[in-house]
């Protein structure tokens, strides 16, 4: 599948394009609106004192950084951290699942130039099972160019996937906490370090398929930049709990805020330099500063025991039979939208 949108577009948009980014952006914030609004609600119901939602626009990728609310106060009770954390996610998808089929069902076919290089977006168990019911047949040697509104409703859905991550205070930590109790901030950290491995097992895999296909490393560069998004959220995830915990007082030892931030711009720039000409000095610095930072992690970072990705307590009690399926339900959402290359070339 790919992106409704042309890339190298001129910078002056003509009316057709003015209202194929509306079309994109009424689909992926009607999804973020309505998970915000499930959160909102949740909240209010159960006496948390909440804001409405902020929404943090990007001016690159998706266009947005997605959207928060604030909630101040301890959430007391464990039937209470479902309920907000699951309205979200769920009430998100309600929107997010109808907006993309009638979009994928508004899609056209294109014919395929093999001298030609695609954006190509990320599939998952819940697309797939779309496209199936709602979408075009492909023959050979074509593809889906979705429209904007499916993009825009596959972009709240790879949104989505990202919050309902099992760690810390993101959606899917609030559900694992409530479902698991305590026992999910061990999990949380294995889950963030499968990141890494998800990252290196992406690299390898590329390699290996282009290796056996007799191309060797020449597509390299491309290879670690269609595995680098999971090694970037390896990074993001440890300077989320950083911030989430509004302290860098960390031990002697630990990694620092400033090194996490400047390690993420600085792996993202590297490996974007690695696909130029002469890119072999930025691979150089690429894997020689990924070396370091792993080292660093392993001796007193988030590949040993930590404590930066706990989730604040709550009430001892358990969830009761219908909340567990909720619980249960909310976090089979996140393997039914997992990507495993969200968007490659």
């Amino acid at each position: 599948m790919g992106s409704g949108f042309d890339l190298s577009a001129p910078h002056v948009p003509s009316r057709a394009q003015w209202l194929d980014g509306l079309q994109y952006a009424a689909g992926l914030l009607g999804v973020l609106v309505a998970h915000e609004t499930g959160h909102y609600v949740a909240a209010r119901l159960h006496r948390v004192d909440a804001s409405p939602p902020f929404f943090i626009p990007l001016p690159l990728g998706l266009g947005t950084m997605g959207a928060v609310i604030r909630m101040r106060g301890r959430i007391a009770t464990r039937a209470a951290l479902l309920d907000i954390g699951a309205s979200g996610p769920l009430a998100g998808l309600m929107v997010a699942f109808p907006v993309y089929a009638w979009g994928v069902a508004h899609s056209k076919l294109i014919a395929l130039d093999d001298g030609k290089a695609y954006e190509q977006l990320g599939s998952s168990l819940a697309v797939r099972a779309i496209e199936h019911f709602f979408g075009p047949h492909v023959p050979a040697g074509m593809d889906v160019l979705l429209s904007p509104a499916a993009f825009g409703a596959w972009a709240g859905m790879l949104v989505t996937m990202l919050n309902l991550l099992p760690v810390g205070q993101l959606d899917g930590g609030h559900v694992a906490y409530a479902l698991f109790g305590p026992k999910q901030d061990a999990f949380a950290r294995n889950v963030h370090r499968a990141l890494l491995a998800v990252f290196f097992a992406s690299v390898a895999g590329y390699t290996f398929r282009d290796w056996r296909a007799g191309i060797g490393l020449a597509h390299f560069a491309k290879n670690v930049g269609n595995s680098v998004f999971w090694l970037a959220w390896f990074l993001v995830l440890p300077i989320l709990g950083m911030v989430a915990a509004r302290s860098d007082d960390k031990p002697a030892g630990q990694v620092s805020l400033r090194t996490r931030v400047v390690s993420l711009v600085g792996l993202l720039a590297m490996a974007s330099l690695g696909g130029e000409r002469h890119g072999g000095l930025a691979w150089l610095g690429f894997f020689g500063g990924l070396a370091l930072l792993l080292a660093m992690e392993a001796r007193g970072g988030t590949l040993t025991p930590h404590a930066l990705f706990e989730h604040p307590a709550t009430g001892a009690e358990p969830l009761g039979r219908g909340r567990k399926a909720v619980a249960v339900l909310t976090l089979a959402m996140f393997v039914a939208l997992f990507m495993p290359t969200p968007i490659s070339m």
